[in-house]
């Protein structure tokens, strides 16, 4: 019979320190006041404290028969029971948990800022709504297959980078010992042409729509109103592109103002950017304005308020039977814009690209925005191309 009685447990766990029940069986209780079950064994030589619970949640005859337990599947089946025990806490170890600890350790030597919110947000927008919460162990490469399809032909770089990150985290798990072999190989089955199909060339699948029709889908795309509508008529109307429509919050904005200061973070170069605010743009604000969310400062939010996915203005595409794609829209600004005889320049400045010249880059330091009194090239630019725009609207 055991030395210790449930009052003599419950006074004990006042008064840190080991309390022994007997075969092995003790109570320990930490100077915080927290008290857990152990059973002490000896297995090849060697001795072992076995956990077997919290002394709030396992009374103490349960402690007992849990002990009996652990004592007759060491002595008499000569099971590894802590082996046994860590193999069962790695088998519920899942693919989220996993990507957001390598992500936290791996993300100080990351090249930039931009890097590596873009690193987690490709797993969160593809891969975590599917195998987000599926134990790492039990990831195939059908199942990270399923996840790249999709996207695969659709967004072809991001599609391989997805692949690569997603066996990162396999390689990642597998060194933890939460996976028993290394991620499938992105030279073996997961290789284009093997486990999935060849990916034609990716200028094929950034179809820009001719500007001409710009105005009548802006006018299609107004009679069905949603965030994600809003978004990519926000889209069109700014020239930017689409993680900085998505990733906005209302504090970038000042609408007295008519300007959008986009901060580095958000910009593909990571370099602080300003747009001009038609009034279609304005416009828009407005709208998305009225239709805001409690508890959250993104302009047009997602599940929960939060940034929506980079798929959903491409979806909005899809449901209107538009074979175009999202990035093309800053292919139909350029155009549009040479054929109203607008600078070069400007328009560069306008996508906020980097300019190719050295000696150029060096000398143009204006931004062509001028001032409250006399608006730069860049304000009448983006003025002119909103009010095209919506011109059927």
């Amino acid at each position: 019979m055991g030395k210790l009685t449930a009052v003599a447990v419950k006074a004990a766990s006042k008064n840190p320190g080991t309390y022994q029940d007997g075969d092995g069986l003790f109570l320990k209780v930490g100077k915080n006041g927290a008290a857990s079950w152990l059973l002490r064994v000896q297995q090849d030589g060697e001795r072992r404290d076995i956990g077997i619970g919290s002394a709030k949640l396992v009374t103490l005859a349960e402690a007992r028969e849990k002990a009996n337990q652990l004592r007759k599947a060491v002595k008499v089946e000569k099971r590894d029971v802590l082996v046994e025990k860590k193999d069962e806490a790695a088998a519920r170890v899942t693919l989220k948990e996993v990507a957001l600890q390598y992500h936290s350790e791996n993300e100080a030597g990351w090249k930039s800022d931009v890097y590596t919110r873009q690193w987690l947000a490709s797993l969160q927008n593809y891969v975590f709504p599917k195998l987000g919460n599926i134990p790492t162990g039990s990831i195939t490469t059908a199942d990270i297959i399923e996840v790249l399809t999709p996207i695969w032909q659709e967004i072809p770089e991001t599609a391989r980078q997805v692949r690569n990150r997603i066996c990162a985290v396999l390689d990642y798990a597998h060194a933890k010992g939460w996976r028993s072999r290394e991620a499938p190989s992105g030279n073996g089955s997961l290789k284009a042409g093997r486990g999935l199909p060849r990916q034609v060339k990716s200028r094929e699948n950034r179809k820009s729509m001719p500007y001409i029709a710009v105005p009548g889908f802006i006018t299609a795309l107004r009679r069905k109103p949603s965030f994600g509508r809003l978004a990519l008529e926000f889209l069109i109307l700014t020239g930017v592109r689409s993680q900085e429509v998505r990733l906005a919050t209302w504090a970038e904005f000042d609408l007295d103002g008519h300007h959008w200061a986009i901060p580095a973070d958000h910009m593909k170069r990571g370099k602080a950017h300003v747009v001009p605010l038609s009034n279609a743009a304005l416009a828009v604000l407005t709208k998305a304005r009225a239709l805001q969310l409690p508890d959250t400062d993104v302009v047009f939010p997602g599940v929960a308020g939060n940034p929506m996915s980079d798929m959903t203005l491409l979806k909005v595409l899809r449901d209107m039977s538009e074979p175009f794609h999202v990035h093309g829209f800053r292919s139909s600004f350029t155009d549009w814009a040479a054929n109203e005889g607008f600078a070069d320049a400007v328009v560069e400045a306008a996508l906020a690209h980097k300019t190719p010249d050295a000696v150029q880059a060096a000398y143009r330091r204006t931004t062509y925005l001028g001032t409250e009194n006399q608006p730069g090239a860049r304000v009448k630019l983006m003025e002119a191309w909103g009010s095209y725009c919506v011109s059927r609207s």
